[in-house]
């Protein structure tokens, strides 16, 4: 019965493993709630710092903030937004797909690229592909926190603001439910005041408004227009954790119903080989005795 004692260890094993992706699962369920909460009750206020700078560019035409003035694209930036740990499913590998066609497509068009990275995954993939990464955002835990993000996409505000970039990209995953998340890899910079007024139109009725400000008109629009990039990075990263434990979740279950699948089959070949084990022993016994 060396082979039943055998097929008994996988089956051991098997078990083993099925505890650990079933309590992945719960735990990812758990934080899935959490993560969609928090990315839903962030969603209010991006939608409403969109209408104000969209209104704002409307109001005050003589004043064009770096963010939203269009240049000739030689130097590009990419933030891309991945997660801390894998087990997954195909999360990462998709956006970062996109990533991997977005660079291919600037290097093409011989445009440079540096990167800022937010998570392991990204930072890992960016450095095996030899991109320049000038700064990254690591172990952010359950919860984003704007502190934490600020710095490192600062450096490539910066270089916008002067100049020695074209343009910043974005690439995350949108959720859309739990079954389903989006890779996206969108323009954050330079804003356009079209798009703005467009996506403000899109989630309601709008109204003309005169503002008063103080101390003036550039300052306020300047330090506007960096709080509305930030809670643009801010929702992206929200949305790619609520993405991250869904599709964790998803992957985690699937696992386990493998192990259960897999579980039966071993338990089957075992009960076979026991009865053939047992068949040949009676064989050997009736075949003695008729010698006998």
């Amino acid at each position: 019965m060396a082979a039943g004692k055998e097929i008994r260890g996988k089956i051991k094993s098997v078990e083993n493993t099925k505890k650990i992706t079933k309590a992945m699962e719960m735990v990812a369920a758990s934080k899935m709630r959490k993560a969609q909460e928090r990315m839903r009750a962030a969603r209010p206020y991006s939608e409403k710092i969109r209408n104000i700078a969209a209104n704002l560019g409307q109001a005050n035409p003589e004043y064009v903030h770096a963010f939203m003035k269009s240049n000739d694209v030689k130097s590009t930036g990419m933030i891309v937004v991945t997660t801390d740990k894998g087990l997954c499913g195909g999360m990462n590998t998709n956006v970062l797909r996109g990533v991997t066609t977005k660079l291919r497509d600037l290097q093409a068009a011989g445009v440079s690229t540096q990167a800022v990275a937010i998570g392991n995954k990204g930072l890992g993939f960016l450095t095996r592909v030899g991109a320049k990464v000038v700064s990254h955002a690591t172990q952010l835990g359950d919860a984003p926190h704007l502190e934490k993000l600020i710095g490192p996409v600062k450096v490539l505000l910066d270089a916008y603001s002067k100049g020695e970039i074209n343009a910043v990209y974005l690439c995350y995953t949108r959720f859309i439910n739990t079954m389903k998340q989006e890779p996206v890899v969108e323009q954050l910079l330079p804003l356009s005041a079209a798009k703005m007024q467009a996506e403000a139109l899109a989630s309601g009725p709008q109204h003309g408004w005169d503002y008063i400000y103080e101390p003036d008109a550039q300052a306020v629009i300047d330090d506007l227009l960096i709080r509305y990039v930030e809670a643009l990075v801010y929702q992206a990263v929200a949305e790619n954790m609520a993405s991250e434990q869904s599709a964790r979740m998803v992957a985690m279950k699937s696992a386990t119903d493998n192990a259960g699948s897999v579980i039966g089959e071993l338990k089957l070949i075992y009960n076979k080989t026991r009865q053939a084990a047992i068949t040949k022993e009676l064989s050997e016994i009736v075949a003695g005795a008729a010698a006998v």
